[in-house]
């Protein structure tokens, strides 16, 4: 038996690796869709990109790896029953808490790598994330310049554009600076130039102008043709220092909020709410397999599939997981919806774990005619509402 055991965690791991996969490509593609237009504008490189996208997957793991987990035991468990492997084993008299203990295992490794994720690893990578978007914003804020309007590009420089080209060329340019107050203010006029990113900052670079000081105590106009002048534009280096939200903060800042932060002490109960689902969340990891491996464990076995029982135990992890995410949103104004997170979060492995247990086949029988009931009401609905809907 610890063969099959060790056979059944090695297909469960590689199933939930491979649909975990595909689910975060998925979620990857969306979420680069998000950051792509701010980092083009921004000037910034493709690496800012692939960095900003990665660091908003870890957030989406608390759903996608327990899904992915369900999926691959209802497959994986489903495909041995159809191939005769799991008749077999049973036939020897195993019973199907012996037989779950793999899925069980992966249920279990699963929750503890959730809570490590969403307790610390999400957070920081969900702060970093915001941090990058605001400095990409106030970088793109330097250099959006609008055609025909003086843009302040920063305390004491304005710019003013004709004409922007769609190739990112700049014709027609004022930039008048009185940043340095040891100096003279000075007028820049250019035909064109562009803005182009530096390590050291933006930069603008005009062509074929002149750079203009008037003096007013000697009533004289200094003026300098050139061919190619440059002006550093002024970065955003203080950005103002946002309010972490509670999902960005580790489980250690929200058990020690700041008492001199007038907004943390507004939030208190949003960062209490946020603990209980860290808690909770990771424990559907744990319930959603053995919802699988009741559906398809319990109760008769049919070699020619098993649809009934698979879609008795897809409906019940959607339902599960939509309440979840409804009870958190309760939960931030009533204690209702504490009580049902943790409702929804153990019930799934209370009873799993009874029944998987249970050496009382009178049980396991009650249990599979109330899924059986189920199913059939579910089926003379949709048979009358396809009566309704027939001409």
């Amino acid at each position: 038996m610890k063969t099959f055991d060790l056979y059944l965690l090695r297909n469960l791991a590689v199933a939930t690796a491979f649909i975990a996969v595909v689910l975060t490509l998925i979620i990857f593609l969306t979420q680069s869709l998000r950051f792509l237009e701010i980092v083009m504008n921004a000037g910034s490189s493709g690496h800012t990109f692939w960095i900003l996208t990665c660091l908003a997957l870890p957030r989406f793991f608390e759903v996608i790896l327990p899904i992915s987990l369900m999926t691959a035991t209802v497959f994986v468990y489903n495909k041995l029953t159809l191939d005769s492997e799991l008749i077999a084993i049973r036939s020897m008299g195993h019973s199907p808490f012996e037989l779950g203990k793999s899925a069980m295992a992966m249920g279990l490794i699963m929750t503890v790598l959730l809570w490590f994720i969403t307790m610390w690893g999400a957070p920081i990578a969900l702060a970093k994330m915001q941090e990058m978007r605001q400095q990409l914003k106030a970088e793109f804020s330097n250099f959006m310049f609008k055609e025909s309007v003086f843009n302040p590009a920063g305390k004491g420089l304005t710019v003013y554009i004709s004409e922007k080209r769609s190739d990112g060329e700049l014709l027609g340019l004022m930039i008048h600076d009185t940043r340095d107050p040891t100096k003279l203010p000075s007028t820049v006029l250019a035909g064109r130039g562009m803005i182009v990113s530096t390590p050291d900052g933006h930069q603008v670079i005009v062509f074929n102008g002149s750079r203009q000081q008037y003096n007013p105590k000697s009533g004289t106009l200094q003026k300098l043709e050139f061919d190619r002048y440059t002006i550093d534009l002024p970065e955003n280096k203080a950005v103002s220092k946002r309010w972490a939200e509670p999902d960005e903060r580790t489980i250690n800042q929200l058990f020690k909020p700041d008492k001199a932060n007038a907004r943390d002490l507004e939030n208190m109960r949003e960062f209490n709410v946020e603990i209980h689902r860290r808690f909770t969340s990771p424990l559907l990891a744990f319930g959603f397999p053995l919802i699988a491996l009741i559906s398809l464990l319990l109760g008769s076995v049919d070699r020619r599939g098993q649809a009934g029982h698979i879609a008795f135990a897809i409906i019940t992890v959607i339902l599960i997981q939509g309440l979840f995410l409804t009870s958190y949103n309760l939960a931030r104004n009533s204690n209702f919806g504490l009580v049902l997170m943790y409702v929804l979060s153990f019930s799934p492995i209370i009873i799993g774990l009874f029944f998987l247990n249970s050496r009382s086949e009178s049980s396991r029988q009650q249990l599979m005619e109330f899924v059986s009931d189920v199913l059939t009401q579910a089926k003379i609905k949709i048979a009358k509402i396809r009566e309704g809907s027939a001409p």
